[in-house]
């Protein structure tokens, strides 16, 4: 079973100079919606597993990452292709919406 990665402001750029796609979930403890989306995030994760990397980033830790991608509302779910950001997503969303924007980049 696929595992998401925690990321941090010393490791973020690295993680996404990936060739597979690598879906970020920028959370935080006290985020209710980011805690309803932390299983969808695990379950594509798995589902993804060696066809993209599944990532999440505390942004009470990592405030440089979270400010240099104006990242002000949680949970903010950025896919990144070589390095690039590749699409967004704002808000909890249904499994589904996420699975497609991954699935799109996965090819």
């Amino acid at each position: 079973m696929g595992k998401t990665i925690e990321l941090t402001d010393s490791t973020f750029d690295q993680a996404i100079s990936s060739e597979k796609p690598v879906l970020v979930d920028f959370w935080a403890e006290w985020c209710g919606p980011c805690k309803m989306i932390g299983p969808v995030v695990e379950e594509l994760a798995g589902d993804y597993e060696g066809k993209a990397v599944v990532a999440k980033l505390n942004v009470d830790e990592n405030p440089q990452v979270t400010a240099r991608f104006g990242v002000r509302n949680i949970p903010t779910l950025l896919v990144f292709k070589n390095g690039q950001v590749v699409d967004k997503q704002v808000g909890a969303v249904p499994k589904s919406v996420l699975s497609q924007k991954l699935q799109a980049q996965v090819g």
